[in-house]
């Protein structure tokens, strides 16, 4: 797995760059260096016009090793991870475990960008960052650093759609704390995209992570419930359960007001399952097909949402 993982072993929502972005930010940091370098150059030529040979040929070294090392040393720090060509593309440089970088990390970074940017003209930076999984070159495995995107497009956002109504609060005494995090994260990708697979793919996936997640629980899913219901409500309850633990937390807190809480309800999901098997379970009570069971402990009754209205067929 390629996530960031903090010592606390939480898993960090970010993304690495790759080599297009990468170089394109490389790119536009040279030139903003050569560009000062060739000023700063010329500048100092006319200075020391009158100085012997040796003097000034160490003004040229000493001149080019502070603004091609140390400035992208200096920016890198004073910036925390950010130079102008990292801006521009969106990209920031952080630890392993997701925290902002120091003069250490700059600097093993820049000196290390000698050899494998400026030295090799890039050749081997680009060789590093395509066989590493994250991208990093060289300079970021010895400094142990990692460059990522900022900015990811919010439109590829997807909302999980809700379970049946009669599964809402049905897991509640489950315990969710073997399931590994790459599993949540399957299991997510596949209910925000569960309508666009074709049936002969989609049933037998949703089979493969109810089996997965049955054995991290171990608890059996309920007979009679298709797969990819029982994993919505699942997720359904590890949600309420990240909002609980969330409000109870800030209630502790000095000066903060009681907050009540209740599950989450996700945004309506068009579409229907169409293509998986529909339940033949009726709700909990035993009420008719025609009613629904009450979702939540306030025994509310009202007419079952439709297959619009949750993305799940209801029983027959």
């Amino acid at each position: 797995m390629n996530e960031l993982v903090t010592g606390d072993a939480v898993v960090l929502g970010l993304r690495p760059a790759r080599l297009p972005s990468r170089a394109l930010a490389i790119a536009i940091d040279l030139a903003v260096l050569l560009t000062v370098f060739l000023l700063l150059s010329i500048g100092l030529a006319v200075a020391s016009a009158t100085l012997d040979e040796a003097a000034t040929a160490a003004i040229a070294v000493a001149t080019f090793l502070l603004v091609l090392v140390g400035g992208p040393v200096a920016v890198e720090t004073l910036s925390h991870g950010r130079s102008l060509g990292k801006l521009a593309c969106g990209l920031r440089v952080v630890r392993d475990d997701g925290g902002p970088i120091r003069f250490r990390h700059a600097l093993v970074r820049g000196a290390m960008g000698m050899v494998e940017i400026l030295g090799t003209f890039g050749v081997v930076g680009c060789i590093a960052s395509l066989v590493s999984a994250r991208g990093r070159r060289l300079g970021d495995v010895f400094a142990g650093t990692l460059v990522v995107r900022e900015r990811v497009p919010a439109g590829r956002a997807r909302a999980v759609p809700p379970p049946p109504p009669w599964l809402v609060g049905r897991f509640a005494q489950l315990d969710l704390s073997g399931v590994p995090d790459g599993l949540w994260l399957a299991i997510r990708q596949f209910l925000t995209r569960m309508n666009e697979l074709d049936a002969a793919v989609g049933g037998p996936m949703a089979e493969r992570l109810s089996s997965d997640l049955t054995a991290c629980t171990g608890v059996p899913a309920p007979q009679g419930v298709p797969a990819a219901a029982y994993l919505a409500a699942v997720v359904n309850e590890r949600q309420a359960r990240d909002i609980r633990r969330v409000v109870a937390t800030a209630g502790r807190a000095p000066g903060s007001a009681a907050v009540s809480v209740t599950a989450p309800v996700p945004p309506p999901v068009d579409g229907s399952l169409s293509g998986f098997p529909r339940s033949e379970v009726r709700p909990e009570g035993g009420g008719a097909p025609g009613k629904a069971a009450s979702p939540s402990s306030n025994g509310a009754e009202g007419s079952r949402p439709g297959p619009a209205a949750t993305g799940f067929a209801p029983p027959a």
